[in-house]
């Protein structure tokens, strides 16, 4: 529970119907399981102490007090338990039938609540035997004691911030306007389903929409738990199709006909994060509710969750490429629009033979076959310096023939040298201004070349270099329209190598892949015997690292420690613990110290949900102070 995250169980027992004992004894077996591991929200489904099939024996009244008595028992199972748990029966209140969600903890009985919506169509009769829940809370008695029973019952854990629970049953989710959006409005953060959903053909796909679309726009987690083996089959099978999702994601579901038990962290903190985030999440509705108080330890929760190494790229195949493309589209149409707006027919892009000045290239080039603009009118200038290699010196020349456009070259030694002897640099001195004055001179050349042409300087600097300030002010940190100025480093590799895949030119294509082998430099350092001196990575950090921290510190607003966490957890075998804070030091260091250059970005498109343009999405000062950001670093 430590840093918002929650185990959270959907559990389906094998079950008989009508054999309340039995199923009983089934469900306090799983509850120790998951219990045993760690699970603190526990879900079973839909009348899972009798059985949903039982059709007209729910009129009998011995089955009935069979019921409660087996919840008792199942409640007295929970006494030193630590956790939330949901099971399902059918309970009788002034003479009439409820279908009723118990929510117990610690040996009590928290609150009953019971289903909405009542299904009578189809397969279902469920108003044969059941009548519609109260909204309105009432006191049911049950051992002497008064118990809250209602649909709008929350249950609010009083020592985990944010984290209250709202509960629905089976129908309720595939109606209109299900209880769950009122309940997440009054505030609940994860919403159980108890369910008996029935698997028609295709059945499973919609209910996995439902699930996904619901944590979705309600912005919570959602626990659903169907009933599976062991109800009747007279008329329909159960497959037992258990999922959590979470703010639009499953994170977790079972494979059916199987009886599976799936577990899943839920993100607390990140589900407040995208309340706050998002301004028009919803008003309260005017309805009275009542809130139960209930208490867990607060541990560390021991995470099955998976976070992925790189955040911004798709794991699979097809869903990366189909990304990639969607991306490259953004970056054109923003570029396209630029172009109708200015009336202009010429670009001006300084390639260097590295990973962004390529992207650059190739997007832009797309941009003038969209507009059907001689690709001509694209000049590639490389201006290679002192410390320009051979091997990036000839990839930049040959992408420049092989996608047809025109290639300038402005040898800029000469002009850095003079300007060093201006200003009294010492050109044997290979500080921060001998590293400068060349990107500085280099957007001056592309700058003049634009204005002689009647053109745009196309910028080339990435997401992760805005982030960590590796860019020179006034140099590559300007231009006319930065098309890569929302996409993470990355990122840049896939969509080039996506590029290099499908272009259908197999010279272009040898070009681009030696470009993604080539290490991401600036090369402003002389060559060591030819080969590259200065790289990126060894200076600043792994990109693979800094674009974790942004993803986790930007898109999920977590804490540093948080993202220590969660990146230990990604980068387990690939990183030791020493290496990941200190580049997460250094990545907050750089973060905050580096916004002026970002306060001053030129346009460009924003392609993901993580974006640092000072008109759009990130608005900082440039002046903040990053102190309570590393100090809680400092306590680790």
């Amino acid at each position: 529970m430590e840093q918002g995250f929650i185990k959270v169980a959907a559990v389906t027992p094998k079950i008989r119907v009508a054999d309340t004992k039995y199923n009983a004894q089934a469900i306090c077996e799983k509850l120790e399981e998951v219990i045993d591991y760690g699970a603190k929200i526990i879900v079973f489904p839909e009348l899972c102490i009798t059985g949903y099939t039982c059709g007209d024996l729910f009129l009998q009244g011995l089955l009935l007090e069979e019921a409660k008595q087996a919840l008792l028992q199942i409640v007295a199972a929970t006494e030193g338990k630590d956790a939330l748990v949901m099971v399902g029966l059918p309970m009788e209140r002034d003479n009439k039938l409820y279908n009723v969600a118990a929510v117990l903890q610690n040996g009590e009985i928290l609150g009953l609540v019971p289903k909405a919506n009542i299904p009578s169509y189809g397969e279902f009769y469920e108003g044969r035997h059941f009548a519609e829940g109260n909204s309105r809370i009432v006191s049911f008695y049950l051992e002497d004691e008064a118990i809250p029973f209602g649909t709008n019952l929350l249950f609010q854990c009083i020592n985990m911030p944010g984290l209250i629970v709202g509960c629905e049953i089976c129908e309720d989710l595939w109606v209109a306007n299900p209880p769950a959006t009122n309940h997440a409005l009054m505030g609940a953060t994860v919403i159980a389903n108890l369910s008996a959903s029935n698997e028609t053909v295709a059945k499973n796909e919609y209910r996995e929409l439902l699930v996904k679309s619901s944590s979705a726009r309600l912005l919570c987690g959602y626990v659903y738990a169907s009933a599976g083996e062991g109800e009747s089959t007279q008329d329909a099978v159960f497959g037992g199709h258990n999922l959590v999702g979470e703010n639009g994601a499953i994170l977790a579901q079972s494979k059916r006909f199987e009886g599976e038990t799936i577990l899943a962290d839920l993100d607390i903190q990140r589900i407040a994060s995208e309340r706050r985030r998002m301004g028009t999440f919803g008003k309260e509705p005017d309805l009275p509710y009542t809130v139960v108080p209930f208490q867990l330890n607060v541990e560390e929760t021991k995470l099955d969750r998976v976070f992925a190494k790189l955040p911004f790229v798709p794991d699979e195949e097809e869903l990366r490429n189909k990304r990639c493309e969607e991306i490259l589209s953004i970056q054109s149409y923003g570029l396209k629009r630029r172009y109708e707006h200015t009336g202009l027919k010429t670009a001006v892009i300084g390639i260097s033979g590295g990973l962004d000045s390529t992207l650059t290239l190739l997007v832009t080039v797309r941009t003038f076959d969209m507009l059907g603009l001689d690709r001509k009118g694209i000049i590639a200038v490389t201006m290679p310096c002192f410390g320009t290699t051979d091997r990036t010196y000839d990839n930049a020349c040959k992408l420049a023939q092989s996608l047809g456009v025109t290639l300038q070259e402005v040898d800029i030694k000469k002009a850095v040298t003079q300007h060093f002897t201006d200003i009294g640099q010492d050109i044997n001195k290979h500080d921060v201004t001998y590293e400068n004055s060349q990107a500085r001179e280099r957007t001056q050349v592309l700058m003049d070349i634009a204005n002689m042409v009647n053109g745009l300087v196309i910028g080339t600097g990435d997401m992760s270099e805005l982030a960590l300030g590796w860019a020179t002010y006034n140099g590559d940190h300007m231009s006319m329209y930065g098309v890569n100025g929302g996409v993470p480093k990355t990122l840049v590799r896939h969509l080039v190598k996506y590029y290099a895949d499908t272009c259908g030119d197999v010279t272009l294509s040898e070009i681009l892949k030696d470009v993604l082998d080539t290490p991401v430099s600036p090369e402003l350092l002389p060559p060591v015997d030819g080969v590259i001196a200065q790289k990126t990575e060894d200076l600043v950090g792994p990109y693979e690292l800094h674009d974790f921290f942004l993803y986790y510190m930007l898109r999920c607003n977590y804490a540093p420690a948080k993202v220590y966490r969660v990146a230990k957890e990604a980068f387990d075998g690939v990183y030791d613990d020493e290496t990941i804070l200190k580049w997460l030091k250094n990545f907050y260091r750089r973060f905050f110290a580096q916004q002026f250059k970002r306060s001053c970005l030129p346009d460009g498109p924003k392609v993901g949900t993580v974006a640092l343009s000072p008109r759009g999405d990130w608005r900082m000062p440039s002046d903040a102070c990053a102190r309570i950001w590393l100090d809680e670093l400092e306590t680790l």
